[in-house]
């Protein structure tokens, strides 16, 4: 498990690197601009690690369902090996996608206004600037979403369902307790990271505004992955107790 939430910081940390640092030096200096190549080497990151963490989310829950459900087998079926090939297949993967899509946005000609209505460079922002018929290549979204969204949040959904039906069963409180623990600070991740991200990609183009395109990224690009590290943190019983002896302290101080 701390071997895929490493790969998950890691992830985190070069989203918000990607977007923030050049949307603070815009907002700062007025200019508000971005080069073609800039454009494009932050879409083509971004892709990567908008298909790589949907990935590396599917493989955490399945790290989950092997511990609750088959923990006699763990050892075996979640291998370092197999850690390994996880991880690495989550970014090969979404760095395959990115290239496909990155070359594909690309090469669509901008022939009016290029004015980027957005904090940064994505697909669906990019395709209303395009002066030629985006309907082709939005099936080829259409496809991305599907290995992307939907097949990891269907295995997710089966993991924590069979994890459900499990702990239901079990007879110790205390076991319960900590299943329900480990499991529910992963759920509200994916829920704040999937959420925003298949209402952006699966509507056609027609039905995008830039207002909520602007609003529904801020959660996967910025939010979601500034807020994982203090969520996964609340699982370590250490880092729970020093925010209750922190919090304790703060209350007896102001009284």
């Amino acid at each position: 498990m701390y071997f895929l939430l490493s790969h998950l910081s890691f992830m985190d940390i070069l989203h918000i690197s990607n977007i923030v640092p050049k949307m603070i030096a815009n907002f700062l200096s007025g200019s508000r601009t971005i080069s073609f190549a800039g454009c494009g080497l932050q879409l083509f990151i971004s892709l990567i690690l908008l298909g790589g963490e949907c990935l590396l989310l599917a493989a955490m829950s399945y790290d989950h369902y092997v511990a609750i459900c088959q923990p006699l087998r763990y050892a075996m079926l979640v291998s370092d090996r197999v850690c390994v090939l996880m991880a690495a297949g989550a970014w090969l993967v979404g760095t395959l996608n990115s290239i496909v899509h990155t070359a594909y946005v690309l090469h669509f000609p901008f022939c009016d206004s290029r004015i980027i209505n957005h904090y940064f460079c994505e697909i669906p922002a990019l395709l209303r600037l395009s002066c030629v018929s985006t309907s082709q290549y939005e099936k080829g979204v259409e496809a991305s979403v599907v290995i992307f969204l939907f097949t990891p949040f269907s295995v997710i959904s089966v993991s924590y369902v069979k994890i459900l039906h499990t702990v239901l069963q079990t007879k110790s409180s205390e076991a319960r307790k900590k299943s329900f623990s480990t499991c529910s600070f992963h759920m509200v991740v994916v829920a704040m990271y999937y959420g925003p991200l298949i209402f952006t990609y699966i509507r056609p183009k027609s039905y995008h505004t830039a207002g909520q395109d602007k609003f529904h990224s801020i959660f996967y690009t910025i939010l979601t992955p500034t807020l994982n590290p203090v969520i996964y943190s609340f699982r370590n019983k250490d880092v729970l107790q020093a925010v209750k002896n922190l919090l304790k302290s703060n209350f007896h101080h102001k009284n």
